[in-house]
């Protein structure tokens, strides 16, 4: 007979929901893990996984394009296998899934393949007639892509589900939505042949980073053959034979556009339905639950985590939540998250990666303490390792209190921004100062010594400037 009776249930097995039941696991709690449809969530099967598959195909086709450069001979012809890139894809995905169920079952979470919504005190209903009873239960059910009333989803108008598996390569394309996924999506279709227009509403792309940066990635974009439209939005759309017509508001002119696809972009709404939270009280604000900094919700017993919480919407950020939530279940030390200490990523090309205050909000932030900053700059083409590797292209940006040192930002641009950006979330994470990161030794000949170059700029001391 299958046990009903836990200590923790979690709702959703997404990268917080299934990283919370391995941590109560092995905090010696009796936990359950419900999930509608795949181990994994939205992040493995149909986001952050797959999506770095295809865009990893296109950085192999960009190299072999290139390899003549680099003294390679006979793969300049290199073509798409669209086929093939999106196999490869779903196979990746895949494969994790199987990697999560095994997780499950390595550490004994009993797993309920359902929905389910609250049924009273420490009470959940799942729609296959079972009801499962726990002391705590932990809601991470995610988010999915937000509707525009102008673009509905269907054969030619595509979410980011239909836009990771196309039957073939659209010649040209609409992305709707210039943040991270649009971007990405914007950087793989046109890699592969689509003639690619990106825009936006707000006045640059990649709006929530640093002003400069942003500008940076629109004219590695434009140089690609991308054509940016900002201040720019979609009043209504039509099919015609062969594609899609939109009305496009561009800084308040009005102009018709056809393409063979568009893909939706704009942004995430909590998945906050149909979890009974209307008989509880479990604050929800703009589609997301309001918790405290330990994930608590107005009802007791009840917290949430990951996208359905709110900003911001990253994987890491919900895995995060999800362990501080178990272990002040537990009762062991747990320190809410600063936001500021949350990396950022797109996978673009290039990639852009962050942490903390933009300059213009460092300088905001700073004036209202009566202080001041120091920004450094160093671009990649004063490092050795990027010139070897021909991507010299790119700059890295931090911003630092210029009384006490402290590091308050650190942006990149760069085809391997987000595997350096982690250099400077341990530096924020321990409190690193100015002349901490002065002094730490980095390796020759590599793309880390640019996070060095950019310190020591902020205080006129670069060495490759």
């Amino acid at each position: 007979m299958t046990k009903t009776s836990f200590d923790l249930v979690v709702v959703g097995g997404g990268p917080g929901g299934y990283v919370a039941a391995i941590r109560a696991a092995q905090l010696g709690m009796s936990v359950a893990l419900v999930e509608r449809a795949e181990l994994g969530g939205i992040c493995l099967n149909w986001g952050c996984i797959p999506t770095k598959a295809l865009l990893h195909s296109a950085t192999v086709l960009r190299a072999c394009r290139e390899a003549a450069h680099y003294g390679v001979t006979g793969a300049g012809e290199a073509r798409p296998d669209l086929a093939a890139m999106v196999a490869r894809s779903r196979k990746v995905a895949g494969r994790l899934g199987q990697g999560v169920a095994h997780l499950m079952k390595k550490n004994g979470v009993t797993v309920f393949a359902a929905s389910a919504r609250l049924a009273g005190s420490g009470k959940l209903a799942l729609d296959n007639g079972a009801t499962l009873s726990a002391k705590h239960i932990i809601l991470a059910t995610g988010a999915r892509a937000r509707e525009l009333p102008a673009l509905p989803v269907g054969e030619r108008i595509w979410a980011y589900r239909q836009a990771l598996v196309p039957a073939e390569i659209p010649k040209s394309l609409l992305v709707v939505g210039a943040g991270a996924i649009g971007a990405e999506f914007a950087s793989f279709y046109r890699a592969v042949g689509a003639e690619v227009t990106l825009i936006d509403m707000t006045p640059e792309i990649l709006p929530q980073e640093d002003a400069e940066i942003s500008q940076l990635a629109r004219k590695a974009f434009e140089k690609q053959g991308i054509r940016v439209l900002t201040r720019c939005a979609v009043t209504a759309s039509s099919q015609t034979a062969t594609g899609v017509k939109v009305t496009l508001d561009h800084e308040g002119r009005k102009t018709d556009l056809e393409v063979d696809r568009v893909i939706v972009a704009a942004g995430i709404v909590g998945n906050v339905e149909n979890l009974g939270l209307e008989q509880t009280r479990v604050k929800v604000e703009k589609t997301h639950i309001v918790t405290d900094g330990l994930c608590r919700t107005g009802e007791p017993g009840v917290y949430a985590i990951g996208d359905v919480a709110g900003a911001p919407w990253l994987a890491h950020k919900a895995s995060h939540e999800a362990v501080l939530c178990v272990e002040a279940i537990a009762g062991k030390p747990a320190h809410p998250i600063d936001p500021l200490r949350i990396p950022a990523c797109t996978y673009s090309y290039p990639q852009v990666a962050s942490i903390g205050m933009t300059e213009a909000r460092a300088r905001e932030h700073a004036k209202q303490h009566g202080g001041d900053i120091r920004v450094g700059k160093f671009t990649f083409a004063g490092n050795g390792k990027a010139i070897a590797m021909g991507e010299d292209q790119g700059l890295v940006k931090t911003v630092f209190d210029a009384k006490s040192g402290e590091l308050l930002g650190a942006h990149i641009i760069h085809p391997e921004a987000s595997e350096l950006i982690t250099g400077y979330g341990v530096a924020a994470s321990l409190e690193a100062t100015e002349e901490d990161l002065m002094h730490t030794v980095f390796a020759h000949p590599t793309l880390s010594e640019t996070l060095h170059e950019s310190v020591l700029a902020a205080f006129g001391r670069a060495l490759h400037a």
